[in-house]
């Protein structure tokens, strides 16, 4: 798949950086980061000037987060209000818990998920599901897609050649912390759960 996206990025340019990064943030199966990296080491090697590719980069981000708010809003929303939603025990009540925590602060997964492995798939959809509104999405989400766009295109033009290892490193911690973040949340909610079962 690497070898077919820097075909792809030779072929057709910042149109390719641009439309790969959509697909790949709706969750299409695309390495955003070796995107990204690679992108940032061809404007090093002169073969891309920095200010399209980021521009490319930072649109491409940006349409494929609101492609996924939109199918929350929309499609995911409805899902929660049918039989499949009452089956699973989704209540009116844990719907409007969500809404509540994202008011909170489920804007900054928002912007920290671009940076986790896997969530920045599913956190915009979450975000539409809840039907967060559409300015501070757009605030939080846009801000993280330019962010995570020039620090891993910064990676490729800083590093040059050995930017498959700093990326190596960059993505073994991102997946440690990934790990450590996903065992305290797991906890908590036993805990949550442990506590509401004991006062109940």
């Amino acid at each position: 798949m690497e070898s077919a996206v820097l075909q792809w990025v030779s072929t057709y340019g910042y149109f390719a950086i641009f439309g790969l990064l959509v697909f790949g943030i709706v969750g299409l199966p695309v390495p955003d980061e070796f995107l990204l990296t690679s992108c940032g080491f061809l404007v090093y090697q002169g073969h891309l000037s920095l200010v399209p590719t980021l521009l490319a980069g930072a649109l491409g981000s940006i349409s494929g987060i609101t492609c996924s708010y939109t199918i929350g809003r929309t499609i995911g929303w409805k899902v929660l209000h049918t039989r499949l939603a009452r089956f699973v025990h989704i209540t009116d009540q844990e719907i409007n818990r969500i809404h509540d925590w994202f008011h909170r602060i489920g804007h900054w997964a928002l912007m920290v998920g671009y940076f986790v492995p896997g969530v920045r798939h599913f956190t915009a959809i979450v975000a539409g599901t809840s039907k967060l509104e559409w300015p501070s999405f757009a605030l939080f989400a846009y801000s993280g897609a330019i962010l995570w766009v020039s620090t891993f295109v910064f990676i490729g033009y800083h590093f040059g050649p050995e930017f498959r290892s700093i990326l190596s490193v960059v993505d073994q911690n991102l997946k440690i912390a990934s790990a450590i973040a996903g065992v305290l949340i797991a906890g908590y909610l036993l805990w949550r759960y442990w506590r509401k079962r004991r006062t109940g």
